[in-house]
């Protein structure tokens, strides 16, 4: 994912705006400064081949001055010597070489210009960068400072519901004790149903015992009728 298309898109970005637009604001400036430190690294191997091809210029130009220089001596001495013409065709060659000099020259202009644009644009680009890296520190430090609210938050939330529940606990506990004091009231108020069984057994046994001994009496009472008649 390419966020800059040129080394001048990083220089006018705007950090906060790109970040606001982002759906992942940590994941946005992890790939602005992967960016940025790529982007720096190809303009500082533009700026060594620059300063090499500089100091090709630079012997290139000492080499023809020499040159020129060499031309002159001779241009000297073939006048010293009567032979104007030599002279002369030393001094076409002489100016032939400051031709080339000046070309040197205005190649030496143009590179010391682009490597002041390139050393420019480096320390742009490393203040682009340091900010990025700020930011991405604010934006770290955010993130854990809202992670620590959320952990207080849960926390505080864990410990109302700990609460709750405790109430609730502690109201069961209170129910239960009232239900206990209750039925603590009717102890002894019930007999057990074995015991009840054994008493209505009791009372059932002297009833039987009542007619049994009715029944007697009224078959003792009509023998001795049967034996007054039969006398």
């Amino acid at each position: 994912m390419s966020i800059f298309s040129r080394m001048t898109d990083i220089i006018n970005s705007n950090l906060n705006s790109l970040l606001d637009q982002a759906e992942d604001p940590q994941k946005m400036i992890r790939l602005i400064i992967q960016e940025m430190e790529d982007t720096l690294v190809e303009v500082r191997s533009s700026s060594v081949r620059v300063l090499a091809d500089r100091k090709f210029a630079e012997r290139r130009r000492q080499q023809v001055l020499e040159e020129a220089q060499s031309w002159e001596q001779k241009a000297k001495l073939a006048i010293s010597k009567g032979r104007e013409d030599l002279a002369r065709a030393a001094l076409q060659e002489k100016r032939a070489i400051e031709e080339e000099v000046e070309g040197v020259a205005a190649e030496l202009k143009a590179t010391d210009d682009h490597i002041e644009q390139l050393n420019k644009e480096i320390g742009q680009l490393q203040q682009k960068l340091s900010d990025a890296k700020a930011k991405q520190k604010a934006i770290l430090m955010r993130g854990k400072t809202v992670e620590s609210r959320i952990k207080v938050k849960r926390q505080m939330h864990r410990e109302a519901l700990d609460t709750a529940f405790q109430r609730f606990d502690q109201f069961e506990r209170r129910m239960d004790s009232l239900e206990g004091q209750l039925e603590s009231m009717d102890l002894g108020r019930q007999v057990a149903p074995d015991l009840a069984s054994e008493i209505e057994a009791l009372e059932e046994d002297e009833l039987i015992n009542d007619e049994l001994a009715r029944l007697k009496q009224e078959m003792g009472a009509a023998q001795e009728s049967q034996a007054a008649q039969s006398e």
